[in-house]
């Protein structure tokens, strides 16, 4: 489950207890192991135990939470094809537009959401976020004209702005380091479902031969479910892990001194505004954060002209929606492969460099060729596509939260990182214009531009933290790694002389 080994667990409890008189600013919390309980040490079986029991407990309802955000945002697509711009009377470039009017509040108003996320806690915070965009899709069922639809669009783009930011948040007070990938990457891969349920549900809402048009029920369908599960989640998420009302007084103390060692400087750490923007002060979060932007573009790309690409193919509108189906369960499965493999082999970057170049692969494979002639090749490159836009996303946001150790930075820096990439779905939304369709050239060449650079960017800054580890062990004398020291001591970054970077 990526925890040490017992001997390696017991030594770093003992440290945890040595400096953990440098916590005095931490909210109330089960107190850690005394250095003294000698019999309470826990085991690696211990951890297991305790990690499965998150796994079982927050996982699947947060990967429910999670896929239905993305049915409620991804939908318009499948919406199109049956003929909602007709029925909306829209004119020109008006879908594109819809489309882009979402991001502009979704990044406004992330940073924000994000920080009310950490004040009131994601557990509360995240169910009232769904019911909201639950209910912004319901209500699209009913809109009969363009700025009906865009003042909707608005409305989600708010309710929805900081939500992936505020899990990958959450799933770093409960895991350590080495075991997030994994389980962001099981969370995420609800995305990549909800696009391939998406495209069946669409298969299945399109027979319904009725007075209202299939794609309101679409909308109806989605948003009354969401709505429903977003009850449920309020009810049911914990607080945090050493707050777990499941948990036992002894599991509890276990749970706090995981994150103590392995993920927080300050479990528990109330936000203080004005330390969560010295993130900024630290130059590799725009590292990140330019390798966000390059990300954005082929994200989003596929998760909203999949079926606009897959079309070119010349299928039947409801064959073109069953047949994105296939690509989007094969980019979960390679999510998972690549996710977990970055959390055995505890690097982040050759990860995200791969996903990238299998990106830029497929994009140019698919702008290259006649797809008619080579259908084929041509469906071949759409899996691809998805297998290189998933992985980047989930490694890229574990990656810098792994190396911030002070929450309230880590959730601003993950606030602003991931509704960037969003953002990108602007550009994605404008390089798909009408007047080069069906074959889309100068977009998917535009979106292949942006893998390679962000491929090379992640190679770059790899190489950089390898280097600059090497330059600290020289200084030094030793030989660490990011897991030879306790994230308790690290509130300040790089700027502490003991701090390695988590490649």
């Amino acid at each position: 489950m990526g925890a040490p080994t017992d001997p390696e667990l017991a030594k770093e409890n003992l440290h945890v207890t040595e400096s953990n008189s440098s916590s005095k600013d931490a909210a109330a919390a089960p107190v850690p192991i005394e250095e003294g309980e000698t019999h309470h040490l826990p085991t690696y079986e211990h951890e297991k135990a305790l990690a499965l029991k998150f796994d079982l407990r927050i996982l699947p309802m947060l990967a429910l939470m999670y896929l239905c955000n993305a049915l409620d945002k991804g939908n318009l697509g499948n919406a199109k094809t049956n003929g909602l711009e007709h029925d909306l009377h829209f004119k020109s470039n008006q879908y594109n537009i819809i489309l882009s009017v979402f991001y502009v509040p979704y990044v406004i108003f992330a940073p924000p959401i994000g920080m009310l996320g950490k004040k009131y806690g994601p557990h509360r915070v995240l169910p009232i976020m769904m019911f909201s965009f639950g209910s912004a899709t319901l209500l699209s069922a009913a809109v009969h004209n363009f700025a009906g639809m865009m003042t909707l669009r608005w409305f989600l783009g708010m309710a929805e702005s900081a939500f992936f930011p505020l899990v990958i948040y959450y799933l770093t007070t409960f895991y350590r380091r080495g075991e997030l990938a994994r389980r962001l990457a099981l969370f995420y891969a609800a995305s990549n479902i909800a696009n391939a349920f998406s495209g069946l549900l669409a298969f299945g809402v399109f027979h319904i031969h009725s007075h209202i048009s299939s794609w309101r029920y679409l909308f109806i369908i989605e948003g009354s479910f969401t709505v429903i599960c977003s009850f449920i989640a309020f009810f049911y998420l914990p607080k945090s892990a050493s707050e777990a009302k499941f948990l036992t007084e002894e599991e509890k103390k276990l749970a706090y001194t995981r994150i103590q060692i392995d993920s927080s400087s300050i479990v528990n750490e109330k936000f203080v505004l004005k330390d969560a923007l010295k993130i900024f002060k630290m130059p590799v979060a725009y590292g990140f954060l330019a390798i966000e932007i390059c990300l954005g573009v082929p994200l989003q790309s596929v998760s909203l002209f999949l079926p606009q690409i897959v079309g070119r193919l010349q299928y039947s509108p409801i064959k073109t929606n069953l047949y994105t189906v296939a690509p989007n369960i094969v980019g979960a499965v390679v999510l998972l492969i690549l996710a977990f493999t970055s959390d055995f082999t505890r690097l982040r970057f050759p990860f995200i460099a791969l996903g990238f170049a299998l990106t830029f692969i497929g994009f140019i494979i698919y702008a290259s060729i006649d797809v008619l002639h080579d259908k084929h090749i041509a469906y071949f490159a759409c899996f691809m596509m998805t297998w290189g836009t998933s992985a980047p996303s989930v490694l890229l946001s574990t990656w810098y939260n792994n190396n911030v150790a002070h929450e309230g930075r880590r959730v601003t820096l993950t606030s602003i990182g991931v509704p960037l990439a969003n953002l990108m779905g602007v550009v994605s939304s404008n390089i798909f214009r009408p007047q080069d369709a069906p074959d889309y050239i100068p977009a998917l060449a535009t979106t292949a531009a942006f893998g390679a650079t962000g491929c090379l960017l992640a190679i770059l800054l790899g190489i950089y933290m390898t280097i600059d580890n090497k330059r600290r062990n020289s200084k030094q004398g030793v030989n660490w790694t990011a897991r030879d020291v306790s994230t308790e001591k690290l509130r300040d970054g790089p700027q502490n002389p003991e701090f390695r970077w988590f490649l």
